[in-house]
């Protein structure tokens, strides 16, 4: 058993290994500090809560990191979870270290409607401070890996959130960042989680066919380094890997193939000192080995994004199997596997200034998201950071890199607003072609334009791919438009109104517009037809959130007239019981909750057939020998036509009492059209309304639907119905039911 002390030796042992003027003293203090505001926090593994900043200290020391970096990953949660402050840390270890720990701190403090709002804000205020500091967002994956290291002590609900979280959010964001050692490892963790069937499977076939492996890539590798030692081909490295296993469970899934079809399960890289020497090494290797065509691809004359350079190309050997070559210098090979912790301007011998336009897309992705809503932001996020990419270039030559599927209108727009504002038409490799052509790698791109254009139309927001080119889209209108803005977004409100059932009476309503407005979080009704019309807001989304409002509204004036009602009630019948002082029964209330009408100390169940839960309309029925059988008055077991005329005197009052428990189990059938992810979709929306699931089934009919069969533990009829909505949302679901009879 490793101690806390041994833990941090260890770490001091690695910084000292890459950074020999790193100020350990400081770096001591913060651990001191950490552990005295932590105290007897615990983890759920049941180690003491410090171990987790001096493992995620650790790991950003692996990155070769400097010492405000390893001070800040120490503290990394004590402002979130101690009585520590920004003052506090400010105070003793200095602005910046304060700056990068409040960066990665979430907002605890503030509540929000959705869990959309709250991870939106989240990932806006960390993506703020990484424009700042890109520190924030190293100790933050960092933090993530940790925590998805352990992620087994965790309940199964939040292993599958926070996997889910991990591959849409921090493992695009490490690759977007070039952290490829640290992306693998947090898709393989994730992967974990996600399918663990198809996880088992593929590590129970990597382990299998291991000694296989060993020799082939061993043979492979004695090959090439032969060949190049006999053509003198100075200090080159040859090594070879089994691609990890969720590479392998994407390509079998995008593919739909098997592993022994995929074509580079295998890979070998080969490290060379220059750029010529890449070049000559490729050579040497088509010499050797047959090229598959198509499978070459040139990263170091066109690097990716991230700062990705490397030469790859697929070949096939003497038996057969196909691999992958990737050949690249040293250099190359630091920045591909740690990105931009591997010459970032804070490291250490490297002055702090400049550097700042390697992350200016971070800045202007916040900038295009200043008009949109959490939805709108969590869509854009991740079709800006974290799609594919397209490389085309403008007539003089520069490239220019676009979300893959993105048209002449984004193209215009990541120039300049005012080319896209002033576009007229657009010629691709000379050729004119459509608004909604998809440009493709390698394309010229010329923008024509007019002093006498009108502007953009509104279709191209459907057109345009990037957030750029539609924020700049909604920006016009929004500026430009206004008055039309309000008249077509009325318009648009006032028809899906209608749709749906509603009328402007009803949400103009002194007593309930300000609640309406709150909730769509306007000033007024011009502003929200006005973010309407240019395209801020969509009108279906708008009147969603009106009706969700209103059914809320009248639900509570609905209870509340029901209680004063049921107050009158009970007012009455005391009165009229202690005017003829009759000793009527008592009603006595069960330990399941359920007051039963005339009896007491009875045995009480809940019907399987139909499964009631608190706020149900509900009836009782004296079994033989089983007490008294709780069913919903719409079970079709409980009605008129349904009872036996030798059973009719069983039937009998109950009533839900005050303090029930606090949950109860219900059944739910979910009707969906089938499609890969719908399980993580439902158990996503699960986890959201803090659900738990006691049993899931699924089965699939030949006309390509999946019917779901839920068990679910709720408190109250309002969470049942709360979490139908929010599984009725999920796209491809047809009908949510709660089975009865």
């Amino acid at each position: 058993m490793v101690t806390v002390e041994e833990r941090y030796e260890h770490l001091e042992k690695t910084i000292r290994g890459y950074n020999i003027s790193a100020d350990l003293n400081q770096i001591r203090a913060a651990y001191e500090y950490a552990r005295e505001h932590h105290g007897a926090q615990m983890r759920r593994d049941g180690t003491p809560y410090i171990t987790h900043p001096i493992n995620v200290a650790q790991i950003v020391a692996e990155m070769r990191l400097d010492s405000e970096s390893i001070i800040a990953a120490l503290l990394h949660d004590c402002i979130e979870d101690t009585d520590s402050t920004y003052e506090d840390i400010a105070r003793i270890f200095g602005v910046t270290v304060a700056d990068i720990v409040d960066g990665v701190t979430k907002l605890t403090r503030v509540k929000y409607s959705t869990m959309e709002e709250e991870q939106m804000e989240n990932l806006r205020k960390m993506l703020f401070a990484m424009s700042r500091d890109i520190r924030v967002i190293l100790i933050k994956i960092a933090d993530r890996l940790h925590n998805m290291r352990t992620m087994e002590y965790q309940t199964p609900a939040k292993q599958k959130k926070k996997a889910f979280e991990t591959m849409e959010i921090y493992a695009p964001i490490a690759h977007r960042l070039g952290l490829a050692k640290m992306k693998w490892e947090l898709e393989d963790l994730s992967l974990k989680y996600l399918d663990p069937v198809a996880y088992e499977e593929i590590s129970r076939k990597l382990e299998e066919a291991s000694r296989q492996h060993d020799r082939f890539m061993s043979r492979i590798q004695e090959e090439i380094m032969s060949r190049m030692a006999e053509l003198g081909i100075p200090h080159a490295t040859v090594y070879g890997r089994v691609k990890h296993p969720y590479s392998i469970y994407r390509k079998m899934y995008l593919q739909e193939k098997t592993m022994e079809e995929l074509y580079d399960l295998f890979a070998f890289r080969v490290l060379v000192d220059t750029v010529p020497d890449c070049y000559n090494v490729l050579g040497i290797i088509h010499d050797i080995y047959k090229p598959i065509l198509g499978r070459f691809k040139d990263y170091i004359a066109t690097p990716k994004p991230n700062m990705y350079q490397s030469l790859h190309t697929t070949v096939i050997g003497e038996e057969g199997i196909p691999f992958e070559v990737q050949i690249r210098t040293y250099d190359m090979h630091a920045i591909n596997e740690y990105g931009v912790a591997a010459h970032w301007k804070y490291k250490q011998g490297i002055k702090k200034e400049g550097g700042e336009a390697d992350y200016e897309w971070i800045r202007r992705l916040l900038e295009n998201q200043e008009d949109a809503d959490a939805e709108e932001f969590i869509h854009s996020l991740k079709v800006d950071m974290f799609s594919d990419e397209v490389f085309v270039f403008t007539p003089r030559g520069d490239v220019v890199n676009l979300p893959a599927g993105s048209t002449p209108i984004d193209f215009a727009y990541s120039i300049h607003s005012a080319i896209g504002n002033t576009m007229v038409g657009a010629r691709v490799n000379g050729r004119m072609v459509g608004y909604d052509y998809q440009l493709h790698n390698g394309d010229v791109v010329e923008i024509n334009t007019s002093k006498s254009a009108h502007g953009p139309s509104r279709d191209w927001m459907s057109v345009a791919k990037s957030s750029e080119a539609r924020s700049k889209i909604r920006q016009w209108f929004k500026r430009e438009r206004r008055e039309e803005n309000i008249a077509q977004g009325r318009a648009s409100f006032e028809s899906e109104l209608k749709h749906v059932g509603l009328t402007m009476a009803q949400i103009t309503a002194p007593d309930v517009l300000p609640s309406i407005l709150r909730r769509v979080s306007f000033q007024s009704l011009d502003e929200m037809y006005a973010a309407i019309g240019y395209g801020g807001l969509t009108a279906l989304k708008a009147v969603n959130r009106v009706r969700d409002e209103l059914l809320q509204i009248n639900r509570a004036a609905a209870l509340a007239k029901a209680a004063e009602e049921a107050a009158a009630r009970a007012a009455q019948e005391a009165k009229a019981a202690q005017e003829a002082k009759s000793n009527l029964p008592r009603k006595v209330k069960s330990e399941k909750g359920i007051v039963v009408e005339g009896l007491s100390n009875c045995l009480v169940k809940f019907s399987k057939c139909c499964a009631p839960v608190p706020g149900d309309e509900i009836i009782g029925f004296i079994t033989r020998g089983y007490g008294v059988s709780v069913h919903r008055r719409d079970c079709p077991n409980a009605q008129p036509d349904h009872h036996v005329e030798a059973n009719q005197g069983r039937w009998i009052k109950v009533s839900w009492s005050d303090d029930i428990r606090d949950s109860y189990t219900t059944g739910l059938e979910v009707v969906c059209k089938d499609r890969t992810g719908l399980l993580v979709d439902i158990s996503t929306a699960m986890s959201t309304c803090k659900v738990n699931v006691n049993s899931l089934s699924v089965h699939t009919t030949a006309d390509g639907f999946a019917i779901f069969h839920l068990t679910i533990s709720v408190t109250d009829s309002r969470q049942l119905n709360q979490v139908m909505n929010k599984i009725h949302q999920i796209s491809g679901v047809m009908k949510v039911n709660r089975p009865a009879g």
